[in-house]
């Protein structure tokens, strides 16, 4: 199937290592030019130089810290200078800390938000000039299923993704008459280098093995294990191209139809 992305230009935020480097790979093998930021220059530079190397598309690396309205609106104007356009906009960067109410800090919700959340709103914000005036663009939200599958120990993440799947339909509503589609891919579990940290930390506020908290989230889901990146990369890429451009203002769950109770029942 011929994805018509030959010769698009794609911003993707948090691009440096896991899903967001696993999406900017699967674009540019689909004839995607790609600019990537991420905070750690070193790890950024590399990526692009790998991408490059395995892809022959051009790629730019641009530092941005996305708790930052100057650097949002750097990345997103830096893109639209380098190559003129941007056909293509994927918030990825951010995560939050998992934990239980009682050991969270008011420091963990404000960490979740201003990255998870408001690092999304910015980089919208700056792009939506540039895409009405070229006459459209597709946002493509990588959010999280824990907004739509409550769990306990992911209030924190969330809030967040309940926010951000809230802006996605919102803004789907109100840019659609530009030409400007918006679309939400809501990952479960998936097999990141954070996966093991993820685990300890699940491991340390449950009180549980790191072998039995390795497997709350397997077993949590029908299909016995956690995505892989290249599932997450692959939907998102068919997602941005022009042959998905119509599916707006909705959500696709990607977590092998987790059933978030089972992990709460089996943490106690």
């Amino acid at each position: 199937m011929d994805l018509r992305l030959t010769g698009k230009v794609a911003a993707i935020t948090g691009a440096s290592e896991g899903i967001g480097k696993g999406i900017a790979l699967a674009l540019a093998k689909e004839g995607v030019d790609v600019a990537i930021c991420a905070r750690r220059k070193d790890q950024l530079e590399a990526t692009a130089e790998e991408l490059r190397a395995a892809t022959g598309r051009r790629v730019v690396a641009i530092t941005a810290d996305l708790t930052k309205q100057e650097d949002a609106e750097r990345f997103i104007n830096t893109v639209a200078q380098e190559f003129g356009r941007i056909d293509i906009l994927v918030n990825n960067a951010g995560s939050a800390p998992g934990g239980i109410i009682e050991t969270l800090g008011e420091d963990a919700w404000m960490q979740g938000l201003q990255l998870k959340f408001m690092g999304y709103v910015r980089c919208i914000k700056a792009a939506l000039p540039i895409m009405r005036k070229q006459g459209g663009g597709r946002v493509v939200n990588l959010i999280g299923n824990d907004g739509v599958k409550e769990s306990y120990w992911e209030i924190v993440p969330g809030a967040c993704n309940a926010a951000g799947q809230n802006l996605t339909k919102s803004l789907a509503g109100q840019y659609g008459k530009h030409n400007i589609s918006f679309v939400a891919v809501n990952p479960g579990p998936v097999r990141t280098e954070r996966w093991k940290g993820l685990v300890q930390a699940m491991s340390r506020d449950m009180n549980l093995s790191y072998e039995v908290a390795d497997q709350l989230a397997p077993s949590s889901i029908p299909l016995g294990r956690i995505a892989e990146v290249e599932e997450v990369a692959n939907l998102v890429t068919y997602l941005a191209s022009p042959l998905a451009h119509y599916v707006n203002g909705t959500m696709i769950e990607i977590d092998g139809g987790q059933q978030k109770a089972l992990m709460d029942r089996a943490r106690g």
